[in-house]
């Protein structure tokens, strides 16, 4: 059956039409675009994967947003715009490239971080919306840390770096090792998760000053709904050959009430230049009986 997609707006002009008693004019023209006009961007595409992690909760993901919807590609002997994660993993594959050049020394991990820290809502500071039925504002299980920003990516100010055997830890750790948890929430990613929130929580982070030597950065904590954060220390100082530094976040429930995930955000803030952002997500839980259907 021959049929053209259009978008809500194209759908509400249709309906309008046939309450009229008069034949509707439909015009199919080619594509345009409009140069100067204000687009609210980015919004999370319906066809975007989402989380939480099914077999890892503990880690946040997704990490970040990239443009991965109508890419003008390049396919055999032509050009053709698709759509998918695919053309998202370019995007963020090829601004890792440009910072691996531009910083030889950085780890993986911290340009992850970099790439994390240094993501952004959109252009005028408006929460991300998420495309679907219906249409809401995002979270970070929609776009984890946010919409990459690669030029404030080459200058992140702080890191949070992984050390390989930190990643043989998580990937050999036995399911019923009852200290597994701990290692997976303290895997120093630029981002925490936890799943399970049944009592006072404390996970571990640390951070490396990629940025000037002499730095003093202050927390901005944003608390999930419901959940109470207290941060140990709550200012860094950095100094000359004092790189790296090593904080406590502890979580625990004001209300003991059985929900859903909850967010906020943990950020380390300079006073200029630098705002190291992570996401936050926190599932409060009352019952042990409580599980996932």
């Amino acid at each position: 059956m021959p049929c053209i997609f259009v978008d809500f707006d194209a759908v509400g002009q249709i309906n309008s039409s046939g309450d009229e008693n008069t034949t509707p004019l439909v015009k199919i023209a080619p594509a345009r675009t409009w140069v100067g006009g204000e687009v609210l961007a980015p919004k999370i595409s319906t066809f975007s994967s989402r989380g939480p992690s099914p077999l890892l909760p503990q880690f946040l993901k997704p990490d970040v947003a990239a443009p991965g919807s109508n890419i003008l590609a390049a396919v055999k002997d032509s050009y053709k715009f698709q759509s998918g994660t695919s053309m998202a993993c370019p995007h963020v594959s090829g601004v890792a490239a440009l910072l691996k050049a531009l910083h030889p020394d950085w780890s993986p991990a911290i340009i992850k971080s970099a790439l994390v820290t240094t993501a952004s809502n959109d252009r005028y500071g408006l929460p991300i919306l998420a495309n679907g039925l219906p249409q809401k504002i995002a979270d970070p299980f929609d776009y984890g840390g946010g919409f990459i920003d690669p030029n404030k990516a080459t200058d992140p100010g702080l890191a949070y770096d992984v050390d390989p055997k930190d990643y043989d830890l998580v990937v050999n750790c036995e399911s019923a090792n009852s200290s597994c948890e701990s290692i997976f929430q303290n895997l120093n990613l630029p981002s925490i998760a936890i799943p399970n929130l049944t009592m006072p929580t404390t996970v571990l982070r640390t951070v490396t000053n990629v940025g000037q030597a002499n730095a003093v950065y202050k927390a901005v904590v944003q608390c999930p709904p419901g959940v109470q954060i207290s941060l140990e220390p709550s200012v860094l100082q950095f100094k000359q050959g004092k790189k790296k530094q090593s904080f406590k976040v502890t979580f625990s429930m004001i209300h003991k009430v059985q929900g859903s995930y909850l967010f906020g955000s943990l950020a380390w803030c300079d006073g200029a230049a630098h705002y190291v952002r992570i996401p936050i997500a926190i599932r409060p839980v009352v019952s042990e009986n409580y599980a996932d259907l």
